[in-house]
């Protein structure tokens, strides 16, 4: 045989080989299986009622006035932890505010409206509005609601609230005919994820 055709033979034979290799790669046996999964997010959904806050229209030093607000979980999680924001204006009848109305309306926060006398925590609505939200939780929601929080599905706890229009013996009429704006934002937060 001639060197071309040795060569040529050679040639073949590599090629005959490597095909055999590349498809000996493709044989194989597979089977695959699709699956559906639904992943639901559950839902936090914490209603206050009543929504009016407080009326200090025709209060005078001394004076208070109760609310009873009522936190429910209307959700499908548990809520841990409940914060509030507190924000509110002050409309200066006259212009000749001097102080801040705020520092002047005492907050209490009570165990419920047959306790009224025990009080959770008492501070300003000037002091409560620049209070960390961690500081609000810990002052009041916690020892309100308990470690529990509020469980998913309608449960409902009461926060008593007393507003106080402290008389601190001095001269208070630059307040007469103000108004004061009061925004509270309840926020709440899930309690811990779990492994199921």
């Amino acid at each position: 045989m001639g060197m071309k055709k040795q060569i040529g033979m050679g040639v073949i034979s590599a090629a005959l080989g490597l095909t055999l290799i590349g498809g000996g790669t493709y044989a194989y046996f597979s089977s695959s299986e699709t699956t559906n999964n639904t992943f639901a997010a559950g839902t936090l959904d914490l209603s206050v009622n009543p929504t009016t806050i407080i009326d200090v229209g025709e209060l005078q030093p001394g004076d208070s006035v109760t609310r009873d607000f009522e936190l429910a979980n209307n959700g499908s999680l548990d809520i841990e932890k409940v914060t509030l924001d507190t924000d509110y204006s002050v409309i200066d009848a006259n212009g000749d505010n001097t102080d801040d109305f705020g520092s002047h309306i005492e907050v209490e926060f009570l165990y419920n409206a047959s306790k009224i006398d025990e009080v959770i925590f008492r501070t300003t609505l000037a002091e409560l509005r620049s209070m960390e939200p961690e500081a609000v939780n810990e002052h009041i929601f916690y020892p309100a609601l308990g470690e529990q929080g509020l469980p998913a599905d309608g449960e409902a706890d009461d926060l008593v609230v007393k507003f106080n229009f402290i008389d601190n013996g001095e001269d208070q009429n630059q307040f007469q005919g103000d108004s004061l704006n009061l925004e509270w934002t309840f926020n709440a937060e899930q309690a811990t994820g779990e492994d199921e």
